[in-house]
């Protein structure tokens, strides 16, 4: 599980695809896998930040999940139409495009093109904030203090530290690094893709009283 960022001023951990270990969706509609959540030991009620994968094989209500804003991306199969069934309103999420909604919201999915994968960021509204950005270019990325998940959702990415210590991460489809900063510490790095079509999701979590 992710260390507290303010215990050290750098970390960052591979975690690898296969590591990945499936389980039930909170409604029961479907299969998860989790990257990584905050508090160690947090359950899908308890949670400040969570990132998971999610398998959708068939059409059905998302699970809600009070006082929490999720982002979303389909990184596999697509589109997939979301229809908040309270209003009626309905958005065609295509592969790559990002979606933020609110975790109360009642959302369904249907599937146009058949099952889908997606990446889901969640985070706990009063406690938390985050941000993501999906690239296919080669990027030199600043980052800020707390968490940041770099998530090769196609393809493969290096991804080359230059500060504060030299280090190459190379990321095949399904593995992700994980990255967490202390207050006040700095880090750059550039994500380049190794071959055509590959995507990466650059996720970013600030809890609330961590100081950038």
């Amino acid at each position: 599980m992710p260390p507290d960022p303010a215990a050290t001023s750098f970390y960052a951990e591979l975690i690898a695809a296969r590591d990945l270990k499936p389980t039930p969706w909170k409604n029961g509609g479907g299969v998860t896998r989790e990257i990584a959540s905050y508090p160690a030991n947090a359950t899908l009620d308890t949670f400040v930040w969570r990132i998971s994968l999610a398998d959708v094989a068939q059409a059905g209500p998302f699970s809600k999940f009070r006082d929490i804003d999720r982002t979303l991306v389909v990184t596999r199969g697509g589109p997939m139409a979301l229809v908040n069934t309270d209003t009626q309103e309905q958005h065609d999420l295509q592969c790559w495009e990002p979606y933020r909604f609110r975790g109360e919201a009642a959302i369904s999915a249907r599937l146009t093109n058949g099952p889908t994968q997606d990446f889901n960021l969640m985070w706990r509204r009063n406690a938390c904030s985050g941000q993501l950005d999906v690239w296919k270019t080669e990027q030199a990325l600043n980052l800020e203090p707390d968490n940041t998940f770099l998530h090769c959702a196609a393809g493969s990415f290096t991804v080359t530290l230059s500060q504060p210590t030299p280090a190459v991460y190379t990321l095949q489809t399904g593995d992700t690094l994980h990255i967490a900063l202390a207050s006040r510490a700095a880090l750059t790095l550039v994500v380049k893709p190794n071959q055509p079509d590959s995507r990466l999701i650059d996720a970013r979590l600030h809890t609330q009283g961590s100081t950038p």
